[in-house]
């Protein structure tokens, strides 16, 4: 009978908890934002197999679930969807990426956030088997998210190139190194990119997007200087005018 006395006590606290979260999800103002994820390769700068882009992939959607973006607005995408079945992640292709974006924010009144784990290229971001120019990955925000108040965020090598087309005055645009310069930390013995496990790092203690950003900074000019890795990244951070006022805070 105590058995049964205790097994009730842990299901109501689980139904509990549940409840919570979901009335936590529901008062968020993220819960009607549109979010994407995105690892856009799965190899290291030699070619070896690395989890490194997933790893990020998978901790920040778990970061942006904690702040209040529900699960039904939010999709990840990996290079391998195979390799994670149980987490129902949908192939990196960049058509499908755009389409699933375009349909998220039909459905939803909020904002966009959009995230890419990857290599970059002097001339755009690697997606797969391609490399989507800056216009191009414009014009997919353009369309998708208009003048909705929008969080871009590029973990990639070179991801300032794809700044000044994504720049408008309700976005604040985060890349992981200067136009010219490479990021660091995609070998296969690191479990995220450096840039990325800034990000998972700093999220707890920051406020809202645009700090986040700023300790995102930091962060990585602090890792950079204690691996001695050179020259530097320069993640480039750009906050709207009306981005400013108009992104919420999750504290």
């Amino acid at each position: 009978m105590a058995r049964r006395g205790a097994l009730f006590v842990a299901l109501l606290f689980a139904c509990v908890l549940i409840v919570n979260a979901a009335c936590a999800a529901a008062a968020s103002p993220f819960a009607d934002w549109a979010a994407i994820v995105v690892a856009g390769d799965h190899e290291d700068s030699d070619g070896a197999s690395t989890e490194g882009f997933d790893n990020a992939r998978r901790d920040v959607s778990n970061d942006l679930l904690k702040v209040g973006f529900a699960p039904s607005n939010l999709a990840e995408f990996s290079t391998r969807p195979r390799e994670y079945r149980r987490e129902h992640v949908l192939l990196s292709e960049p058509n499908r990426i755009a389409n699933t974006l375009t349909k998220l924010a039909h459905k939803t009144h909020g904002g966009c956030l959009v995230y890419f784990s990857s290599h970059g290229e002097p001339d755009g971001l690697v997606v797969g088997d391609y490399v989507v120019p800056p216009q191009a990955l414009a014009d997919v925000v353009d369309r998708a998210c208009e003048t909705r108040p929008t969080v871009v965020i590029l973990s990639a090598c070179f991801s300032g190139v794809m700044l000044p087309p994504l720049k408008g005055a309700n976005r604040m645009i985060l890349t992981a190194a200067r136009r010219d310069r490479t990021s660091f930390g995609c070998g296969q013995a690191d479990r995220y990119p450096y840039f990325d496990q800034c990000v998972i790092e700093t999220f707890p203690a920051s406020s809202d997007f645009p700090s986040l950003g700023q300790a995102v900074q930091r962060c990585v000019a602090a890792r950079e200087k204690r691996e001695g890795v050179a020259p530097a990244s320069h993640p480039q951070l750009w906050v709207g005018a009306n981005a400013r006022t108009s992104l919420p805070r999750w504290r």
